[in-house]
């Protein structure tokens, strides 16, 4: 059985390991896996869950079980301020108490070398107030875990510092180890606050459209949750409104900015028929949706539940830190023992404080018990990756895990696929060849009269078509302002494998293939050749007939992406070995999009298999390989790959590719790749310094220990300020790529007062 638990009263890294740890040693349970960025606890084994429960509850935390992951985050809270945050518990409210009680000790005694009874009375009163929840979870660490947790060692440490006289010490080492727990605690909850709120896109709300209205039967508008939506129900989106579920335009034409979900810098135009994600920001025009998704399973669920579950697939850097802590606690309390004990024995040093100024070997190794505290070191890796997977998914990136945003930041070369990847993998039209055009070679952007009128004839005859070819010819038509040049043909016929015939003001339009027109209607053998040409490289060539005579060819091909080019231009930048396309096309067509886009090889004729093959070949060659796909077609090689990314957007494919792909890219952007590349480097970069660090600033105190110049409190205040500092540290990883963001949504939500005028109005009748 498999159970999922929020845990309640982590306040550090090492807290998320005793519960962890605690867990794990329960009969019958198989893994076990706590997330301190997250809270999770996710258990499997053969146990009762209230096994599970009661052991956290032995530990000294609390365990809910938690259904599935929340469709979002609190709407309604906002991260506490410090003062309340340590106001908020008993024991952290004594702990202000207690700061106050041994201040003057601080300043008396520590600053001006002044003793008195009184000082030394506050400060054990402070110990007294602070040491109780400490000692408690010592306890309970070595009863269950069988292990010396921190709590245990500051408790030694304090008690120690009492046995030798030290009493200010002894309360400053509490209080300042409480305080500073609950700081790192705050600091864990503002990051959970932060990374949450990346994610708060959708509205609470939608107005519905209903018949219930005054039960007169009219249509109206109503507001309710998003949760009672149903598949099929119909929701108003005003402009400047964030649509609040997936759906299809039912009417109205409006411009959305995705870039909440799909990172996309430009604004996409909607109209009836197209799909939109919850989430994303209406534009200038009033939109009637059809609701298509569940609360649960749009867009926004999904990523939300995808990004929860990155969380807890650990990279193998931070599995490595894990067990580097597991090893290292215990290593430094038997160097504080043996410094503590060697020294006196074999040397004859003092044991105790020979002098208030003078530190003996047993407040030497209580010093190093201090240190040897982990808690930084744990919290340096998770803290930066999951800070990391949240900027990603801001920026319309699904990464599934710190193991992948390890493996992303590996890779020394993109292969990508062609056909939907690279280009657009839908036919356009580039060309249009008319016979009475003065240019020979046609025309493909400037406008010409006659090549113009071969494009309406052949958009009037192709009008209610449903071919790839057709709705090619349409948008080109449409685009060019054509449609309403020529009125749709009458009596249209498809002819199988030839064409498409219809009757226009009298007159026989045929519109077919070149094999169509070899033959049977006469072209000029100039117009002929081009065809050919045009098939060479993999273009598809349409001709058109009227009445009976040759008037001109209209040619067709799947064009590169606009941002193909630059995309792939980055990745060379960025110093990859090699971006190459690997496609199952001809090697003519290959070629030419290869040379087009900028790809350093191109690998055609391939089938699924061989794709693997090249995958392979590839990663023998240069090292990790990113496979870039559409997740469907291509998913033998994205398994193959070091890393597989698949290409969303708006197709059918998306669902499928955010279930199965590695990383996602949420539009077909592809400048979302060398960002997510990036970014990934970024992240390792900031683990690297947050675990130099974490051990770095441990051995610096732990020499100064060593020669008698570090005191108890200040490897506490060490520890708390490494803690501090790892965490900020991986936390500037939230804001990563904010400020294209910003200028994204510059100008996404204008309005037009025409619109805004007519859809206002949330209760009046319809």
């Amino acid at each position: 059985m498999e159970y999922t638990f929020t845990i309640r009263g982590l306040d550090c890294a090492g807290c998320a390991q005793t519960v962890e740890r605690g867990v794990g040693q329960l009969p019958g349970v198989q893994a076990c896996t706590l997330t301190f960025t997250s809270e999770r606890l996710w258990v499997r084994g053969e146990l009762a869950a209230a096994t599970i429960v009661q052991r956290v509850r032995d530990l000294g935390y609390e365990a809910v079980a938690t259904e599935e992951v929340p469709l979002a985050p609190p709407r309604a809270t906002a991260a506490p301020t410090f003062l309340a945050f340590m106001l908020a518990r008993r024991e952290t409210r004594l702990a202000l108490v207690g700061a106050l009680l041994v201040l003057p000790g601080v300043v008396l005694d520590e600053i001006l070398g002044w003793e008195a009874l009184w000082i030394n009375l506050l400060a054990l009163l402070a110990m007294a107030l602070t040491i109780g929840p400490i000692a408690h979870s010592a306890w309970r660490g070595l009863r269950f875990n069988r292990e010396l947790n921190i709590n245990a060692l500051m408790t030694i440490a304090a008690l120690g510092a009492v046995a030798i006289g030290a009493y200010v010490e002894a309360g400053l080492v509490m209080v300042l180890f409480t305080i500073g727990e609950a700081l790192e605690g705050y600091t864990a909850t503002r990051a959970r606050h932060a990374i949450a709120s990346l994610l708060e896109v959708a509205p609470a709300t939608a107005l519905r459209l209903g018949t219930s209205c005054c039960n007169s039967g009219s249509v109206c508008e109503e507001r309710v949750p998003i949760d009672v939506l149903q598949v099929g129900d119909v929701v108003v989106v005003r402009p400047g409104e964030r649509i609040p579920m997936d759906g299809t335009v039912r009417a109205g034409y409006s411009s959305i900015n995705q870039a909440p979900i799909t990172g996309e810098s430009r604004l996409i135009e909607k109209e009836p028929g197209a799909e939109v994600f919850a989430g994303s920001i209406n534009g200038e025009g009033c939109l009637e949706l059809t609701v298509t998704q569940l609360a649960q399973d749009n867009t926004i669920a999904r990523m939300v539940r995808l990004v929860a579950e990155a969380q807890e697939r650990r990279a193998p850097v931070q599995r490595f830190v894990n067990q580097f802590a597991k090893y290292y606690t215990p290593a430094v309390v038997l160097l504080a023992l043996l410094v503590a004990t060697l020294p006196p024995l074999l040397f004859g040093q003092p044991f105790w404080n020979p002098a208030p100024d003078t530190f003996g070997w047993f407040y030497r190794g209580l010093a190093l018990l201090v240190v040897a505290c982990p808690c930084a070191l744990v919290i340096s890796t998770p803290v930066s990756l999951v800070s990391a997977l949240s900027a990603a998914a801001r920026n319309g990136v699904l990464i599934k895990g710190g193991a992948y945003l390890e493996a992303l930041s590996k890779v020394q070369v993109v292969a990508c696929d062609k056909t939907g990847t690279l280009t657009a993998g839908q036919p356009e039209v580039v060309a249009l060849r008319s016979v009475y055009c003065p240019t020979p070679e046609g025309v493909a952007v400037a406008h010409c009269v006659v090549c113009d009128d071969l494009l309406a004839l052949a958009g009037a005859v192709e009008r209610r078509s449903e071919h790839p070819l057709a709705h090619a010819i349409m948008a080109a038509s449409e685009a060019r302002g054509l449609t309403a040049h020529i009125p749709a043909a009458e009596g249209v016929k498809a002819l199988v494998g030839r064409g498409v015939t219809g009757m226009i003001n009298g007159r026989e339009v045929f519109v077919g293939s070149h094999r169509a027109f070899e033959g049977a209607i006469a072209h000029t053998p100039a117009h002929c050749a081009l065809a050919s040409q045009d098939a060479a490289a993999g273009h598809t060539p349409v001709m058109v007939s009227v009445a009976g005579n040759y008037y001109g060819t209209i040619t067709l091909a799947d064009v590169v992406r606009p941002s193909s080019r630059e995309a792939v231009a980055q990745l060379h930048a960025m110093g990859l070995k090699a971006v190459v396309m690997l496609t199952g096309d001809q090697q003519a067509t290959a070629e030419r999009i290869g040379a087009e886009v900028g790809v350093s090889a191109v690998r055609a004729d391939l089938l699924p298999a061989a794709k693997v093959a090249a995958i392979q070949a590839l990663e023998r060659e240069y090292g990790p390989v990113a496979m870039v796909g559409d997740g469907i077609n291509d998913t033998p090689a994205l398994a193959t790959a070091s890393v597989g990314i698949a290409l969303g957007g708006m197709g059918g494919g998306t669902n499928q590719a955010m279930e199965t792909a590695d990383v996602t890219l949420m539009s077909d952007d592809l400048r979302r790749l060398p960002f997510a590349i990036r970014l990934s480097r970024a992240a390792m970069q900031t683990v690297a310094v947050n675990v130099a660090l974490s051990i770095g600033i441990k051995l610096l105190f732990l020499v100064l220990v060593l020669f008698g110049m570090g005191t108890l409190w200040m490897a506490v205040l060490a520890d708390v300020g490494t803690s501090l500092l790892v965490t900020l540290n991986g936390m500037r990883l939230l804001g990563y790529g904010r400020e294209r963001e910003a200028e994204r949504r510059g100008g996404g939500g204008r309005r037009r007062g025409a619109e805004a005028e007519r859809c206002g109005g949330g209760g009046r009748r319809r």
